[in-house]
């Protein structure tokens, strides 16, 4: 999609403007468009059927440990009101810890997809900016076991560790998730001159740079 590039995250509605107006555009990645593998090819979909939901869910987290993937689940109530809350509010911006300080990542969602990609890049490329770190939802199992599967691909290894990439996931999921800290993604997306990026490190208690 043509997207405008965007300033400084230390900024006001100047430095996010770009980004407010490309709400309504398709999904933006210089990456090819994600397909991702098929539940059936990586599980036995059958066996996966005679689990407990709670059995499926540790199956699925630790057959993707120590291999560049991130095995992840989410109560299908919960997916729900994610889909919902994403599909009007696509894109955040998420600091991620790094030593004493942090890197802030661009994501980006339209469901079955999440990306991640980190800021600088996306400044620098905008829409050939490649992805560090894909997500895909599987519902396969939402209606029967109450459960959606996630999994995480690391693309660049050099730039996201396993437990980076897996706390990157888990905490922009909460900000969709949690209505005090959704009021942020809403005000970036929709609000923009009122965004600060403050007040997300300040919610996360990341010390500003």
């Amino acid at each position: 999609m043509d997207v405008q590039k965007f300033g400084d995250v230390r900024g006001d509605f100047m430095k996010w403007g770009a980004l407010g107006s490309c709400r309504k555009s398709s999904f933006a990645s210089g990456f090819t468009p994600l397909k991702p593998k098929p539940l059936g090819s990586i599980i036995d979909i059958r066996r996966a059927e005679l689990q407990s939901p709670e059995d499926l869910a540790d199956i699925w987290d630790d057959f993707h440990l120590g291999r560049g993937h991130i095995g992840a689940s989410m109560k299908a109530s919960l997916y729900h009101l994610f889909k919902q809350r994403a599909a009007d509010c696509r894109y955040f911006v998420m600091p991620l810890r790094k030593g004493s300080g942090y890197t802030t990542m661009f994501a980006q969602v339209q469901i079955p997809h999440m990306i991640f990609t980190g800021l600088e890049d996306y400044k620098a490329r905008g829409t050939e900016a490649t992805p560090y770190f894909t997500v895909s939802y599987y519902t396969e199992f939402a209606e029967t076991k109450g459960l959606v599967l996630i999994r995480g691909d690391i693309v660049f290894a050099s730039k996201l560790t396993d437990d980076e990439a897996k706390s990157l996931l888990e905490t922009t999921q909460s900000f969709y998730l949690n209505d005090n800290r959704y009021k942020l993604i809403e005000r970036f997306n929709k609000q923009t001159r009122d965004f600060e990026f403050k007040d997300v490190l300040q919610a996360l208690d990341i010390p500003s740079l």
